[in-house]
């Protein structure tokens, strides 16, 4: 007996140890986890995300409200009660909303306030799908479901038996309207609420369709209930409509919405929805998702690594999102956050191109160009309009973060082969935003004057975050510079470019081998820790902003030495401990708080600053070190959890990051056509690129043991570069990687190996 009991130990052991691999994915969008990176708050982001039920880059999203009116933070895991079922434009919830209302349902007594109506949940009785979701509403004792359309969205509630069933809709405060119509079964209203800039004739109108009669119909404002009116216009304007269902009765509502009219809003709803039953709806949305999803095809994989990769890859196709509308005729519309007017042509918001310049738009340039083609007009219209590039839209100007990192947006998608478009307005664009100060900090570039006269932004000049600012003023300068030398402008014109993108190696500081803020006179700040976060930088210290020089690692390199010393800084960042210094801020912020508990030292990669640091080990000699970094990143800081993430999603970015880093490269320079090589997560990946062509990514052997690149073969060549092109890529093929536990030490180590560089770059002269 006790050799069966020791023979079954042994079997369970062998089977707990065995990590099944999903060899077939058919389904993609079921894979998708939307709460993850939702058991966050403001001292602690495990993402900061909300579970957005809508499709790719829709216009409104839908989700479940559990915080209060007004609060970014509008769902998180840890709550246990839903105030409302909100129409979102939200990117994060510390750029907030705007645009929102809410609907909910509510049995027994009649009652809107949002606490007054609030009902307990459980995430048992929920569930969550980017196509569809649904939840038990335990005190109204009605479930409701939300199936989404890119403007508009179907809602089903299953009521009890009861004669005393009420749907609530509470248009937001700031100045809002609603207005019954028992004799057609519907609500009209607007909100006004926003939460960044200054909108002028902003109103977000909806549309509600009910397909049952209403029995009872009131309105509200503030906390007063009005009884003989069906039209309100106040400061805080809501609606209740009533009547008794039999137990398990379903009351269907459709629901749209516009920022250019009621007509607009009405078009949107009978163009969307149509005729269709929610279940018809909840069927395309999910075509939908898989159709997009599909573009990308994993293989090898286990069940975590599969769920991770979708529920990030989910993360990037929202933002930036549609904001434009088609008429009556098919013609594209808009409203301008802008000047006001109602308009022709694309628009697009809710981004900040400081986080997402970095991995989100090269994914969409790669992926799905067809889309970012169409930001790129947008881009076109926020110039023409506002005068100026937004780096962060919510959905205009928003005077939030630094850099003129539009630059590399414009730029990249040039370079990586976007036509169709009026590039010379975007040029004349990024050419106004480099040299003028904008009419906020965060447009054009803040500090512009001293940056020309010094090449640096001073530290003693009163002007936050000076040494980023440098560092990514240099880097858009090159940005600018690669555009221009695409579209065959004047070389003359564009030497003040090229001389400017050299401008971050006057903060280097050759004793500490750090970047560091400089003062007027030229002397560096002092006294200097290195360890301190904010002050020169932005969110982040002098470890992390450094590498900063996307452009010019070789540069970098050089002045810290060379190989030798490079690698050594490099492997500095994960050997340090988590030390900080927030005397800036005068709190721990939660940036801080997310690397110190990270475990991985210096490196912080809850924040965007540092995230492509790994990579740069190809660039030295040493690129198995960035194959083991980027597995552990991967292994240890995103799960397809409620805590999934290491800090801010961030529209996208830090999603991009993991869905690039799976596939086995990332975009260290976006505005070269080069991504730098780490390694691949799954045994087989395929892109169905939009040119009609594929390019697979097969790694032999692949498995968590063995993260290590043996060799490689480009279309049965061997390859023995530490970058993959961009074009080589859209021409189809395939990247074959032979995998091994052990690195190989002598395998791509010469400079022949390294990616681009503009300090190796034999197409330019010296510019001094």
């Amino acid at each position: 007996m006790k050799k069966i009991i020791l023979l079954a130990a042994i079997s369970v052991v062998c089977i707990s140890g065995y990590t099944q691999l999903v060899h077939t994915v058919t389904d993609p969008v079921e894979w998708i986890n939307p709460l993850m990176g939702t058991d966050s708050k403001v001292d602690l982001s495990n993402g900061n995300t909300y579970p957005a039920i809508a499709v790719p880059w829709g216009m409104n999203f839908w989700v479940p409200q559990t915080g209060k009116m007004g609060d970014g933070w509008q769902y998180q895991y840890s709550a246990d009660k839903i105030r409302g079922f909100k129409q979102t434009h939200q990117p994060s919830p510390w750029m907030n909303d705007y645009g929102q209302f809410a609907i909910m349902p509510v049995t027994q007594h009649l009652v809107f306030n949002q606490d007054a109506r609030a009902s307990w949940f459980s995430h048992k009785a929920e569930i969550a799908k980017p196509y569809y979701y649904s939840v038990y509403l335990a005190d109204a004792d009605v479930t409701t479901e939300i199936t989404p359309t890119e403007r508009a969205a179907q809602f089903r509630f299953t009521f009890p038996k009861t004669d005393s069933a009420f749907i609530v809709v509470d248009a937001f405060n700031k100045g809002s309207y609603i207005k019954i119509i028992p004799s057609e079964k519907k609500i009209i209203g607007y909100s006004t609420k926003y939460s960044r800039g200054k909108l002028a004739n902003f109103k977000n109108y909806f549309v509600i369709r009910f397909d049952k009669a209403f029995s009872l119909s009131y309105t509200w404002h503030d906390s007063i209930l009005v009884k003989d009116s069906l039209e309100m216009s106040a400061l805080h304007s809501g609606a209740i409509i009533g009547f008794s269902t039999t137990k398990g009765e379903r009351v269907h509502v459709a629901v749209a919405s516009s920022f250019i009219s009621f007509e607009q809003a009405e078009l949107n709803l009978n163009r969307e929805i149509a005729q269709d039953d929610f279940d018809a709806t909840e069927r395309k949305a999910k075509a939908i998702w898989n159709k997009t999803l599909n573009h990308i095809i994993i293989e090898g994989g286990t069940e975590e690594q599969v769920k991770t990769f979708y529920s990030t890859l989910y993360r990037t196709l929202f933002f930036p999102n549609k904001l434009y509308e088609p008429d009556a005729q098919g013609k594209i519309m808009h409203y301008s956050p802008y000047n006001g007017k109602v308009l022709p042509g694309y628009l697009f918001g809710g981004t900040g191109f400081w986080d997402t310049f970095r991995a989100l738009y090269p994914f969409l340039n790669l992926v799905y160009p067809s889309i970012s083609k169409e930001m790129q007009e947008g881009l076109i219209n926020d110039y023409k309009e506002g005068g100026w590039l937004p780096e962060w839209s919510s959905p205009g100007y928003a005077n939030i973060m630094i850099g003129n990192n539009s630059a590399s947006v414009v730029a990249e998608a040039w370079i990586k082969g976007l036509r169709g478009y009026d590039i010379d307005t975007l040029y004349a664009a990024l050419i106004h935003g480099a040299n003028n100060e904008g009419p906020m900090d965060a447009v054009g570039r803040k500090g512009i004057a001293y940056y020309d006269k010094l090449g640096y932004v001073p530290y003693d000049a009163g002007i936050n975050e000076n040494a980023a600012r440098t560092l990514e003023y240099a880097y858009d300068d090159f940005a600018i510079y690669q555009l221009g030398k695409a579209l065959h402008r004047d070389k003359s014109s564009l030497d003040r470019y090229l001389v400017r993108s050299r401008n971050y190696r006057n903060l280097f500081d050759k004793e500490t081998k750090l970047m560091r803020g400089k003062n007027k006179d030229g002397s560096f700040q002092s006294p200097f820790n290195p360890f301190k976060w904010g002050d020169a930088f932005t969110e982040g210290n002098s470890w992390h902003y450094t590498w900063s020089v996307f452009h010019d690692i070789e540069g970098l390199k050089n002045l810290m030495g060379g190989n030798t010393a490079f690698i050594q800084m490099l492997d500095s960042v994960f050997v340090m401990p988590p030390t900080f210094d927030d005397s800036y801020y005068g709190e721990t912020i939660h940036e801080i708080r997310e690397m110190q508990i990270a475990n991985m030292g210096q490196y912080a990669h809850g924040n965007q600053p540092i995230q492509h640091m790994i990579y740069l080990y190809n660039y030295a000699g040493q690129p198995w070190k960035a194959q083991y970094w980027v597995r552990e990143a991967m292994k240890r800081l995103y799960k397809p959890t409620p805590d999934g993430y290491c800090g801010d999603e961030d529209n996208g970015q830090t999603s991009a990051w993991y869905v690039f880093s799976a596939l086995g490269f990332y975009p260290v320079c976006p505005v070269t056509a080069q991504y730098v090589i780490g390694t691949p997560l799954f045994q087989k990946v395929v892109l169905h690129l939009e040119n009609g062509k594929a390019f697979t990514i097969i790694a032999t052997g692949n498995s968590e043991q063995n993260k290590y690149i043996r060799d490689a073969q480009l279309n049965g060549q061997a390859y023995h570069k530490n970058w993959i092109d961009h074009y080589d890529m859209m021409k189809g093929g395939s990247l074959h990687f032979t995998m091994s536990p052990t690195p190989d030490k002598n395998r791509n180590t010469g400079k022949a190996s390294y990616p681009y560089s503009l300090s190796t770059d034999p197409m330019i002269a010296t510019v001094n």
